[in-house]
């Protein structure tokens, strides 16, 4: 989509950018015929969306549309390559036939490329049925069906979501508990661990006794104010025994602090698989999780695919018809070989020895059909054949890798893209935030395992003699793919012999393109 602001506001225009426009706005210097200068700077400052969306729009002749790349002409001295802006290098088919459908050309064409030895990429495929016809009311009840399905997985995320976050609460909370137990056996501890244990005693056991617990007592009943202090400074019955009290609150310190000694074993071993249990059904829930994900991203994608492209102001396009129009582009690419083009002699010498680190440099042939049809459904069958009239234009292009990899990016900018992230936001991105916790559970290991790791982590002098250790290697992690905002300009070399022998490619490969297709389907037309 193209997004256009003014001012403080924002303008959503519904029109996704050609191929043609995205290549331009990446390298206006040579794909775009007006203000270089001033598109460079509203693709700097306001992004290259909007400069197509620019190009497209004005009509104050500041922008003149010119999309069309440059042919690259070869002059007969053996100077290096120059290219020549005189002529534009596209080429254009137009075949109508409401009995034939688009499928054999498209093929056809695709067999041709890579024939050629090109691998072609598929970077737009839209779609869009007059409202009036039965190929739009079954396609959307499709799309229907897709959104549905993606909409309950979707729910289903969310509430495994809260589960996981339910359950990093209650594990958090039992490991602080079990952290009290782990200091008993320390004795710089011993001391604020058992009045830990005891504080937790009094509110979660003792606590059910109602006004018989020892805090209702001591704070409601007479005589028994005495009682919890006595109760937090015993150990056992024989200090219960010491305590300068009456035998009335001797003999209930006596009778709680002996539960209080017996739960205080229990419950650590109760404890301790409680934790061990919710570890467990973390890992479960975590799993599940992305497995919902996983189904996921199938209906959300299909449904995307589904959706059709607005083209209500096209003239093409009556609402009541019986009409289908389809865009495709297809990108051919032939990387250029510096070093073998030097050995055929169709470089300088000096390039055999290029530096093969550096940026490559491809001849691109973009193909892109236009199909306006008629959809009539197949007897007996539940799909569509398409007859009518196909465009195909041909346009030749030299770009490196920093440009493929910006077009790529443009090109992820879209609702596809969008949708996928749902579930992925409802996943990865919530998973990722919340990860250093689930590892802290997951990864943890117990005293004994602990040990044996420990014992097992000795190296053996032996296997170290063959360059072995059983040491665990740290996996390294995974390099993020920078965005490319900037792209380097051309050096010297690369814009005297490569961008211009990868141009000339080009051309001749979209003129061989568009003069077999034509001759075969002629000599198919007289036969």
């Amino acid at each position: 989509m193209v997004n256009e602001e003014r001012g403080e506001e924002k303008v959503s225009i519904n029109r996704t950018a050609s191929i043609s426009e995205l290549i331009a706005a990446i390298n206006p210097d040579l794909y775009f015929g007006g203000n270089v200068g001033k598109l460079k700077k509203i693709i700097k400052e306001k992004g290259i969306y909007y400069a197509i969306q620019k190009t497209k729009e004005d009509n104050d002749g500041n922008f003149p549309v010119k999309y069309a790349p440059f042919i690259y002409s070869f002059p007969s001295s053996q100077d290096a390559p120059i290219p020549s802006k005189d002529t534009t290098a596209s080429h254009k088919l137009v075949y109508d036939s409401p009995s034939e459908t688009l499928e054999p050309v498209y093929f056809w064409l695709l067999d041709l490329i890579e024939n050629m030895g090109m691998k072609p990429e598929k970077l737009i495929d839209n779609f869009s049925s007059t409202v009036g016809s039965g190929h739009f009311s079954e396609l959307g009840q499709r799309a229907t069906i897709m959104q549905q399905q993606a909409s309950k997985l979707l729910g289903d995320i969310n509430t495994v979501l809260r589960s996981v976050m339910n359950i990093i609460y209650d594990l958090k909370d039992f490991k602080i508990r079990l952290q009290s137990y782990a200091d008993l056996k320390d004795k710089s501890k011993q001391e604020s661990a058992i009045l830990s244990l005891k504080q937790v005693w009094l509110d979660k056991v003792d606590a059910q006794k109602g006004n018989s617990s020892i805090k209702g007592m001591a704070l409601t009943q007479a005589g028994f104010q005495t009682l919890l202090d006595a109760f937090l400074v015993t150990k056992d019955e024989k200090d219960a025994e010491k305590l300068d009290l009456n035998d009335r609150v001797k003999r209930i310190v006596k009778a709680r602090i002996s539960e209080f000694n017996i739960w205080i074993t229990n419950s650590e071993e109760e404890l301790r698989k409680r934790y061990a249990l919710e570890k467990d059904y973390l890992k479960s829930q975590v799993n599940s999780m992305k497995l919902y994900a996983r189904w996921a991203k199938p209906y959300l994608k299909a449904a995307n695919e589904l959706e059709q492209k607005d083209h209500s102001k096209s003239v093409d396009f009556i609402k009541t018809f019986n009409t289908i129009i389809l865009e495709l582009s297809l990108l051919g690419k032939s990387a250029l070989k510096p070093k073998d083009l030097a050995i055929e002699g169709k470089l300088p010498d000096h390039f055999e020895n290029y530096d093969t680190k550096k940026r490559k440099y491809y001849a691109c042939a973009l193909v892109e059909f236009r199909f306006r049809g008629i959809p009539s459904r197949i007897a007996q069958q539940s799909h569509y054949s398409f007859g009518g009239r196909v465009e195909i234009n041909f346009k030749a292009y030299a770009l490196n890798d920093d440009e493929i990899k910006m077009l790529n990016q443009e090109l992820e900018n879209s609702d596809l893209t969008d949708a996928l992230k749902l579930a992925q936001g409802a996943t990865e991105d919530s998973l990722e935030k919340m990860q250093k916790e689930i590892n802290e559970f997951l990864e943890e290991k117990t005293p004994e395992e602990k040990k044996a790791e420990e014992k097992s982590s000795e190296i053996n002098p032996f296997m170290a003699l063959i360059g072995k250790t059983n040491k665990k290697e740290e996996k390294k992690p995974k390099e993020d793919k920078k965005k490319i905002t900037e792209i380097k300009p051309d050096d010297w070399y690369e814009e005297n012999y490569l961008r211009p022998m990868a141009g000339a490619n080009a051309t001749n490969t979209i003129f061989s393109l568009f003069d077999i297709y034509k001759k075969g389907h002629q000599m198919a037309s007289y036969a």
